[in-house]
């Protein structure tokens, strides 16, 4: 088992990285009496995870007072309205504040899970068992929870720090290859933002990623959750440097909402924002033309994602949509793109021209 930690005083919490975890009795006890209060516990988790994972988690809990929330799965439904359904359940139930929600799922699930224990009773705990690449990478770490709305992506919402996350190799998998690809496009998010060699390593092992092969997934899980562990320790809530994590997100979001909730996963919208940043650094001078051909070719050529957005978004669009997203100050859209490969930073200030030459570029992206 590997081991990250988030280190925000007395909120700091352990990423369990390995395969197996579920079985190890061991590390079950060790979650159950020294993360954990001593209360009941209510698994939430969605309709797909539910038949392959539900029973070994409640095993994993074992000796709890252990109650379930099924959720219907997809992105259409991270909505209040799901927040509402564990409320429900939590309330007519009479559940207090020694109870821990479990999400068991992935960014969905777990954002979901993640706003219902910061409100419910002003906080309960919550424990993270993302069962995603995308989630065990990136969205189980950091404390971001919140749902959706109709005029933007992750609107409604809190930072709310879980108590463990627990990220078994496993679950991986169960996975099919379109939900491991969009994983890796946040993987590979990391790389170009903070280390350039393990971008290129990436790129170098992109057909044994792509396959899941099991070590190098657990080292690009450690790799990954730590990064984000360090940033989120400097800049828990998002005043500076953890806007970095947003590389891609900008476009990608826009995309998400224009398109509807579903329609495409996180990762392939952030696949598509991202080679919209590379196109959008290279016309602002700050990476050359090479560089943005070489993150366009590993995101496409070497793992096989889709960086062509959808034609039918018009410009006026995704600029409306652009205008809600929370890095907006003031009315300025501000972007995470790249000084170099390796380097994001916080651009503002970009020329209409250039954003527009990026927004119209479609297949031409990069070149």
């Amino acid at each position: 088992m590997l081991t990250v930690n988030v280190d925000l005083g007395d909120r700091s919490y352990p990423i369990a990285i390995g395969a197996g975890l579920f079985g190890d009795k061991a590390f079950a006890e060790h979650v159950d009496q020294a993360l954990l209060r001593q209360g009941k516990i209510v698994i939430v988790t969605n309709d797909v995870v539910a038949p392959l994972y539900l029973e070994k988690a409640k095993s994993f809990f074992a000796g709890r007072d252990c109650a379930e929330v099924v959720l219907a799965d997809g992105e259409a439904n991270k909505t209040l309205g799901a927040v509402d359904s564990i409320y429900e359940f939590l309330l007519s139930n009479k559940y207090d504040r020694h109870t821990t929600l479990v999400a068991l799922g992935g960014g969905v699930v777990g954002d979901i899970t993640g706003f219902a224990a910061a409100t419910y009773l002003r906080g309960i705990d919550f424990v993270q068992i993302p069962t995603t690449l995308l989630a065990q990478v990136d969205s189980s770490v950091g404390g971001k929870t919140g749902v959706n709305h109709p005029l933007g992506k992750n609107m409604i919402g809190a930072f709310y720090q879980p108590r463990c996350v627990i990220a078994d190799t496993d679950v991986l998998s169960t996975l099919p290859s379109r939900e491991i690809k969009a994983g890796l496009a946040e993987v590979i998010k990391y790389g170009l933002i903070r280390d350039p060699r393990f971008f290129h390593w990436l790129g170098e092992h992109s057909a044994q990623l792509v396959n899941c092969d099991p070590a190098l997934m657990a080292e690009v899980i450690q790799t990954c959750c730590r990064v984000k562990a360090e940033i989120v320790t400097e800049d828990e809530r998002e005043s500076g440097v953890r806007a970095l994590l947003n590389l891609g997100h900008t476009f990608g979001h826009a995309i998400e909402t224009a398109a509807g909730y579903g329609t495409w996963l996180h990762g392939e919208t952030v696949a598509m924002g991202t080679v919209m940043a590379a196109d959008l650094s290279a016309r602002i001078g700050w990476i050359d033309a090479d560089d943005a051909r070489l993150v366009r070719r590993i995101l496409e050529e070497n793992f096989g994602m889709t960086v062509v957005p959808p034609a039918d978004i018009t410009i006026e669009r995704y600029l409306d949509l652009m205008a809600s997203d929370k890095k907006t100050e003031q009315g300025k859209l501000r972007f995470i793109l790249l000084k170099a490969i390796g380097q994001g930073a916080i651009a503002s200030d970009i020329e209409p021209g250039q954003l527009v030459a990026t927004l119209e570029a479609g297949d031409r992206l990069c070149e």
